[in-house]
């Protein structure tokens, strides 16, 4: 149980409340989060239209930003982000046993670029501080530099959605076996 009133849609002006419904149920089911969102009208303006918006656009192919949120989800240990981004991983045709090793990347289902991906993901999580150039040559081999931004924004958004369900305690109780971690404590 989140350790906030989760608010439903309907609190909120019809708008808002349409944002939330195609995030909590059109993205994957993230209604707890979005329940727990709606307190702050303006972040569940402004960060679920953001991520519907590029989701929309496909700039970055869903495989690779899927591949971030997961590595960074598990390296933060969030069961919330790993039990809900997982599946959307294993739609993108990553393997269960791929993505239940991650961080690590050299299961044969990870080709270069996957790889190149999980290895950024870690190094914006880790210590986006000592970044070499020789990883930005790498990635601009691959993408264009609006993805390579737009791919940062993905990594850093998990991390910050980790710590907020983490913090807030959204977990419905199934989550924490995704990574075979005890459930949250009560509050």
């Amino acid at each position: 149980m989140p350790r906030v009133t989760p608010l439903p849609s309907s609190a909120l002006p019809t708008d808002l409340a349409n944002l939330y419904e195609t995030f909590a149920s059109g993205y994957a089911d993230f209604s707890d989060q979005a329940a727990v969102m709606a307190h702050v009208p303006a972040a569940l303006e402004g960060l679920f239209g953001m991520l519907l918006k590029l989701r929309g656009q496909g700039n970055v192919p869903l495989r690779y930003i899927e591949l971030a949120v997961v590595t960074v989800s598990v390296i933060n240990a969030c069961p919330y982000c790993v039990s809900h981004h997982a599946p959307l991983l294993a739609v993108e045709g990553v393997p269960p046993e791929a993505i239940a090793q991650l961080p690590a990347s050299d299961h044969p289902a990870f080709d270069e670029t996957d790889r190149l991906v999980v290895e950024y993901a870690a190094l914006v999580t880790n210590r986006a501080w000592g970044i070499r150039d020789a990883v930005f040559e790498r990635l601009k081999a691959r993408f264009s530099e609006a993805q390579i931004v737009e791919l940062t924004l993905r990594i850093a958004l998990a991390g910050f959605f980790n710590r907020f369900n983490d913090a807030l305690q959204i977990d419905d109780g199934r989550a924490a076996a995704a990574m075979d971690l005890p459930s949250p404590p009560s509050p």
